[in-house]
């Protein structure tokens, strides 16, 4: 019998082996790109594509010398090149750090900081968005803040630019060096001395036990996030367990509108892949495109947010489309109408919704529900573990005891899925480890039978941002560095379309009068778009409370503050 691959690499080239035209990827086209010979705007990549791509990369690499426990930061929007650096980057014993489109400044060079990437892939033209003046101000940022004797003194990447399909114009190494080389990466198709013959194998490194493969940024618990990197072995086995339990098969097609540098799209779309299904990527999200070419290709199964499906549902009734071959959606309530949004799939398409589980430091759909769970159940947070040899438990958070069956406590999983090292670490990832090796979530739950649990909600002040958990406290620590804000506290409340969103109250520089626009520019210039605040008011005096351990603002009157209009804040 022959043995299995035990890297992404390994599996990707017996998925060639296997069947060499097996559709993996269905990648869009934007407008200004688009040809006659395209499929509904888009071009069908198989498995001999993307193997060949990703030999391309991994010839880069040894190029520049990036290999075994080197780091890449994938900077691209979720097309197929982003799935291809993945895999090269297995070949080649290195991991990959994705960095959303969304980041600016102080997220980027965090990044820097904590992963130290060695090659940076950057993208160009893509939505007008300026990557190289961020990359420029995050490297400077980096450099300023490394301490003098560091034994690792900083070192700024060298970048691989690759032009976004449709860019105005072409992108000019020499315009995107940091310090340490630029490279243009050539288009798909392009023939280049490091490209090799077409889906030639590339020189695989020998796996190691103890290679990274990937690392995710967590919600910033600590002020700001971590990176919670996971192992290439564990990375495989999940995805392995993703495809048998979400029931991909191949001829399905997974349509995938979450980025690919987070977890959630990165385990659903390898999930699909190693279950012999497609993943068709949408870098960009509009639901009417999304839903025109969800019918077209079929589409079996979707995994994200219920204020997506929300929309998809919009424009579902008004065009009249049906999409009678979806099959299976796993769905975060992040909105609190996943129920809704199930029965109206169920009722016409035949669609079966289950709630699901899963972060950074877990891997996304560590759990989800089985189809035939009960409805008070089936869409919430949660579920069954999809590994038996995954484990949970729920205990009091204060004695780390296990709680009475039925009583609500701190969720602590313990497997192959939980976070294997944080990047950059100084030692604060201990802290979310107890004794016996489980893995504190700071999430609220309850148990549900030996290997089911039911989410809760966060134990925590995190408020999630279109679809990202942000935690107050990575915003106030930028807010605090303003010259005339002397104390500031950030809370979320809803909107009036219920979308969570950010108030941040500022207690001024004494003899100051900070303007509240020209704070909220100050975030604007620095954070990425969705963690600045919608509003910003200012106080005399903050409310607190007095304790054993000092003075603690209350931040539940702060809410209810935020959730009134202005005037009548007292």
């Amino acid at each position: 019998m022959t043995a299995q691959p035990s890297t992404l690499y390994g599996h990707l080239t017996s998925w060639v082996d296997s069947d060499p035209q097996r559709l993996a990827l269905i990648d869009p086209v934007p407008a200004a790109a688009q040809t006659d010979d395209l499929d509904h705007g888009h071009i069908r990549v198989s498995v001999t594509d993307l193997l060949t791509r990703t030999n391309q990369f991994a010839a880069l690499l040894a190029e520049h010398e990036v290999g075994e426990g080197d780091c890449v930061a994938v900077w691209l929007p979720s097309w197929a090149d982003t799935y291809a650096w993945q895999f090269a980057a297995s070949a080649r014993g290195a991991h990959v750090i994705g960095v959303n489109t969304r980041y600016n400044v102080a997220e980027v060079s965090h990044v820097f900081t904590k992963a130290r990437p060695t090659l940076l892939v950057m993208a160009h033209g893509f939505r007008g968005i300026d990557f190289l003046t961020t990359a420029t101000k995050a490297v400077a940022e980096s450099q300023e803040d490394a301490p003098a004797d560091s034994p690792q003194p900083f070192h700024a990447p060298t970048v691989a630019v690759w032009a976004v399909p449709g860019a105005s114009d072409e992108p000019v190494a020499a315009d995107y060096d940091l310090g340490s080389g630029a490279v243009v990466i050539p288009p798909v198709g392009a023939a280049t001395s490091a490209s090799g013959a077409s889906a030639a194998r590339t020189s695989a490194v020998e796996p190691s036990a103890d290679q990274l493969s990937v690392a995710f940024t967590t919600s910033g618990s600590t002020g700001m996030p971590k990176l919670a990197a996971h192992k290439e072995a564990a990375v495989v086995s999940h995805s392995q367990h993703v495809a048998s339990r979400a029931g991909f098969a191949p001829g399905d097609v997974l349509v995938e509108p979450l980025p690919y540098s987070g977890v959630f799209g990165f385990s659903a779309g390898m999930g699909a892949l190693f279950g012999g299904a497609a993943v068709l990527l949408h870098p960009v999200f509009d639901e009417r495109v999304l839903v025109s070419a969800w019918d077209h290709f079929n589409g079996s199964h979707f995994v994200g947010a219920d204020d997506m499906l929300s929309r998809v549902r919009r424009v579902c009734e008004e065009t009249g489309t049906t999409i009678s071959s979806w099959k299976w959606a796993g769905v975060a309530d992040f909105q609190g109408m996943s129920a809704d949004i199930a029965k109206w799939a169920a009722e016409d398409f035949g669609t079966q919704t289950v709630g699901v589980y899963g972060s950074s430091e877990v891997f996304a759909l560590t759990s989800f529900w089985p189809v035939d769970t009960a409805e008070e159940l089936r869409y919430s947070g949660g579920g069954r573990l999809i590994d038996p040899a995954y484990e949970y438990r729920i205990v009091d958070p204060l004695s780390n005891l296990d709680v009475p069956e039925g009583s609500e406590g701190e969720v602590q999983l313990r497997g192959a899925n939980i976070v294997d090292k944080y990047l950059g670490d100084k030692g604060e990832g201990a802290k979310n480890f107890t004794t016996g090796g489980w893995f504190c979530t700071g999430d609220l739950g309850r148990a549900q039978g030996r290997d089911s649990f039911e989410y809760v909600c966060r134990m925590g002040d995190v408020i999630r941002l279109r679809g990202f958990l942000v935690d107050p406290a990575e915003i106030e620590l930028h807010l605090i560095t303003h010259s005339e804000v002397e104390i500031v506290k950030v809370v979320g409340r809803n909107n009036e379309a219920g979308a969570p969103e950010v108030v941040a109250f500022v207690q001024p520089v004494p003899g100051t009068n900070p303007d509240p626009a020209e704070i909220k520019a100050y975030c604007k210039e620095r954070l990425a778009s969705f963690k600045v605040p919608t509003e910003v008011r200012l106080v005399e005096a903050m409310p607190v409370t007095a304790g054993t351990n000092g003075s603690k603002i209350k931040a539940a009157v702060l809410r209810e503050w935020a959730a009134k209009p202005l005037e009548t804040q007292k």
